[in-house]
């Protein structure tokens, strides 16, 4: 037994089960006599939603995770080399396969939008990032990744017969300021409506519980009142019997 195939059972289960089922681990591995292996594996971290997500797309959707992967290392080959035709026949693909697993990891999990959206995130890390691509195929994860670099897309194209004009050392910093600029105002807005997104997901979830619970206090509540009614035509009923026989004893005598 080591710490790979400890974790890969364990990230495989549900987050609700991590915890029981590490501990179980950590005690097998004591139980062996592995006390440095049972330290490593109480460190494991429990996995977020989103990351189970991910980690049952690598046990239970290999193919297809490793065929976004293998495209991955092609785009990054692409972007070096500047190949626009390819980067555009790859950048399809790409948004074909990411959203097919998007789907299949909301399906295998039940993920709620906020989830669904760090899903993408980490599937659109491991396709720019090749430490990231190596951490996903392992489905080891215990939280979402995100890539803050600039991610690989289409160059344009030079038009035939036309020599491109070089740019001057100005126009070059010029431009990559531009790009930084834009990358972080992109970066800025996405970040602020993920955390708007998870927020108002994490407020309808708190108001659907609140709701539930009022719901099934108020049939709780319907339930005694409709046994304190029958009670209450019990007593009546036998109270009128009660007073009928009285008042026939009395006419009797």
């Amino acid at each position: 037994m080591d710490l790979d195939e400890v974790a890969g059972r364990l990230y495989a289960l549900p987050p609700a089960e991590f915890t029981a089922a590490r501990q179980a681990e950590v005690q097998a591995a004591r139980a062996a006599g592995e006390a440095a292996l049972a330290r490593e594996i109480g460190a494991l971290r429990k996995p977020t939603v989103s990351a189970w997500a991910v980690n049952r797309l690598a046990h239970e959707h290999p193919d297809d995770l490793g065929e976004l992967l293998a495209l991955g290392e092609e785009l990054r080959a692409a972007w070096s080399a500047h190949d626009a035709d390819a980067l555009a026949e790859l950048t399809q693909r790409r948004s074909r396969l990411t959203g097919r697993l998007s789907r299949q990891a909301r399906e295998l999990a039940g993920l709620s939008a906020a989830a669904s959206a760090e899903v993408d995130q980490t599937l659109d890390a491991a396709v720019v990032d090749a430490d990231a691509a190596e951490q996903v195929r392992r489905g080891h994860l215990a939280k979402p990744l995100s890539y803050t670099g600039f991610a690989p897309a289409p160059v344009p194209r030079e038009r035939p017969g036309r020599k491109p004009k070089e740019a001057s050392e100005d126009e070059v910093r010029e431009a990559e300021a531009k790009k930084a600029r834009e990358r972080e105002e992109a970066e800025a807005a996405y970040t602020e409506w993920r955390d708007l997104l998870a927020q108002a997901a994490q407020e309808h979830q708190e108001r659907a519980d609140k709701v539930a619970r009022l719901t099934k206090k108020l049939e709780k509540a319907r339930r005694r009142e409709t046994e304190a009614r029958q009670r209450l035509d019990v007593a009546r009923r036998e109270e009128r019997l009660a007073r009928q026989r009285l008042e026939k004893g009395q006419t009797g005598s």
